[in-house]
């Protein structure tokens, strides 16, 4: 499976991870394999031991946490307790270190060191000068926070291959629909 990095920062990808939340949720981290690809995908490590199920499932806490940090700073609120004590706790674990080799830099890491990387990444979104930068899709289907670096700081979507063309596309049809509807008459 291929995954979706479109948000501008790793923890934002990887709490993206669960599409649809508000509609229908679609997990994609369903399998050890799936989270192993995740990491590989992201640029995260390059090298790591397969994923158990007891990884997938401390992964995927720390990505409810991580949600639910990012969203509650979206919405002005203050930070849950538990959510703030698992990244922290994760993040103290030693994270993935890039090493130099004869051909290039490698990064061969452990889940958990692949992890802490995630929930570091994301202390620096919630805590650096990005954070003035989170938005959250225009696309009411969609969940996901993303990094807006655009022009003038317009940015709408997290991706005009996947929300803004169907926003925008909804939006035509239904300017056309109008227009027949009022020469109908």
């Amino acid at each position: 499976m291929e995954h979706v990095f479109l948000c501008g920062n790793p923890a934002l990808d990887f709490a993206a991870t669960v599409r649809a939340r508000r509609t229908a949720p679609f997990e994609t981290l369903d399998a050890p394999a799936r989270l192993d690809s995740w990491y590989l995908q992201s640029g995260i490590v390059d090298a790591l031991p397969a994923c158990k199920e007891s990884d997938l499932a401390q992964a995927v806490a720390v990505r409810e946490a991580v949600y639910r940090l990012v969203t509650a700073h979206l919405a002005g609120e203050g930070y849950d307790g538990a959510a703030l004590a698992l990244v922290n706790e994760i993040a103290r674990t030693p994270p993935a270190t890039p090493q130099l080799t004869a051909e290039r830099r490698r990064i061969e890491a452990t889940p958990a060191q692949a992890l802490s990387t995630v929930a570091r990444h994301a202390i620096e979104v919630l805590s650096g000068p990005d954070v003035p930068l989170m938005k959250e899709c225009a696309n009411p289907e969609c969940t996901k926070i993303f990094i807006d670096r655009s022009r003038g700081r317009r940015r709408e979507w997290c991706g005009m291959e996947s929300c803004g063309n169907k926003i925008k596309a909804a939006a035509y049809r239904a300017r056309q629909r109008r227009g027949q509807a009022a020469t109908a008459r």
